[in-house]
């Protein structure tokens, strides 16, 4: 039996949960709560295998509700099931503890599937939430080599120029600068990149994504 209990405002999809679960083999609502406050004041009665979690809720809101309740219960399993589709929320909502993220969109069959696979230490989402993830963790990743590597403006200028086969030359003209600045320059992106050549720095610069 997988214990469910849903912390949400509206009335009408409440109530609605709460038939879906208890009209299902095998799940059961053990409680509903219409804010945070009421949910975390009932936690310590409770055993919940899953919490089903609004965000937009009256008084505190659901990420800073689940950030007390996985204080109190750090083995709890939370599914935040919520109208935002906002990636600032989805990761607000992951970094307090959330074990998963669907829109209340969401079809029965799959909220009772995503439901189990939360008990069973899953992390359900909505494929459009997931793709968001997916794009910020890339976007991170991508940040922190830009930052790891520190290339210059005019470093990556230069790098830019000797990806499509400028000599040295070509590059102080396109540049306007003088080929001992070109050749200063470019000994500063091999130690950078830890390189020894031309075509190892192009082909490093290229697969981190820095030009």
């Amino acid at each position: 039996m997988i214990n469910v209990a849903i912390v949400e405002d509206n009335h009408t999809i409440r109530e609605g949960l709460a038939a879906l679960i208890n009209g299902t083999n095998d799940y059961k609502c053990i409680g509903t709560f219409y804010d945070c406050e009421s949910f975390l004041k009932n936690l310590d009665k409770m055993n919940p295998d899953v919490v089903l979690m609004d965000i937009a809720l009256p008084g505190m809101n659901g990420i800073e509700g689940i950030k007390m309740a996985v204080e109190k219960k750090p083995e709890l399993n939370v599914l935040m099931l919520t109208v935002h589709e906002e990636s600032d929320k989805v990761f607000d909502a992951l970094c307090a503890g959330a074990c998963g993220y669907l829109v209340k969109k969401t079809p029965p069959f799959r909220l009772l599937e995503a439901i189990k696979e939360v008990s069973e230490g899953g992390s359900p989402m909505s494929s459009r939430i997931a793709r968001q993830v997916i794009n910020a963790f890339k976007d991170v990743k991508a940040t922190a080599e830009e930052e790891e590597y520190n290339l210059s403006s005019r470093e990556k200028e230069v790098l830019n120029l000797l990806a499509v086969g400028n000599n040295y030359q070509e590059i102080a003209n396109d540049l306007f600068i003088s080929v001992d600045t070109v050749r200063h320059h470019i000994r500063n992106i091999y130690k950078k990149l830890h390189v020894h050549s031309g075509s190892e720095a192009v082909a490093k610069a290229i697969r981190k994504k820095l030009i």
